[in-house]
């Protein structure tokens, strides 16, 4: 099984081809947040890199987010565009389910990816199994409710992502030696993708269409639609 994967969650992003769980080759996108500009050409490089044509590719993965909109939206439509061309499968990844992947089990995992705003996207996994859905909140309410929930014995968290690397001082102010930052903390995500990609490929609807991206935040553009929508004692009321 050979696989192709792409992720643009990230400023950066990356791109892996996999077969059969094993990482032929993974690059990282060197000019972040131009994924615009890179894309289909950093895929059609890999691929030449690995001596492998685009017609050999059995499945094709991408990173659902949560993440950047614009980044999400072009990462998805590229694959979109592969995986039609070619017949093939497109398999949807979230990257949280990728950053507890790399991360282990064994421990609290905090998968965290920079939401800015001074916000994070956060789940949290526990032996590898999602035991909080994603949110969209600030690093201190997220931090304060694990410090709540925390077994006992204390177990240590793993923090992950590059919302971790963001906050990792407020990280450690809140919950000390419990805490622990990834080595590295913003890994390559797309040839973990592609192994999930492949494990989830005989299940499901995996048509390209069938893509659905986790946004987790509402838009702007459906924010100002909202405001747009208010009556003017509805937004007295918001003042």
């Amino acid at each position: 099984m050979l696989v192709l994967a792409l992720d643009t969650t990230t400023s950066s992003g990356s791109c892996a081809l996999v077969r059969d769980g094993r990482i032929l080759c993974e690059q990282i996108n060197d000019a972040p947040n131009a994924h615009a500009e890179h894309l289909p050409g950093d895929l059609i490089a890999l691929l030449d890199r690995a001596a492998i044509t685009l017609s050999a590719i059995d499945a094709f993965a991408v990173a659902t987010g949560p993440g950047s909109f614009t980044g999400l939206r072009i990462g998805i439509a590229t694959m979109q565009g592969l995986a039609f061309a070619q017949g093939k499968p497109l398999v949807g990844v979230s990257a949280f389910d990728a950053l507890a992947r790399i991360a282990g089990r064994g421990q609290l995992v905090a998968t965290w990816v920079d939401a800015w705003r001074g916000e994070v996207f956060a789940a949290l996994y526990e032996d590898g199994h999602e035991v909080e859905a994603p949110v969209v909140a600030r690093p201190e309410v997220l931090l304060e409710s694990l410090r709540e929930r925390r077994p006992r014995p204390v177990r240590p968290t793993l923090f992950i992502g590059d919302g971790a690397l963001v906050h990792a001082e407020t990280i450690r102010r809140t919950l000390g030696d419990v805490a622990r930052l990834a080595d590295p903390p913003t890994p390559p995500l797309a040839g973990v993708m592609a192994m999930l990609a492949a494990a989830q490929l005989p299940h499901g609807d995996h048509s390209p269409h069938a893509i659905r991206p986790l946004y987790i935040r509402r838009t702007d553009a459906e924010l100002a639609h909202d405001a747009r929508s208010q009556s003017p004692k509805d937004a007295r009321s918001l003042r």
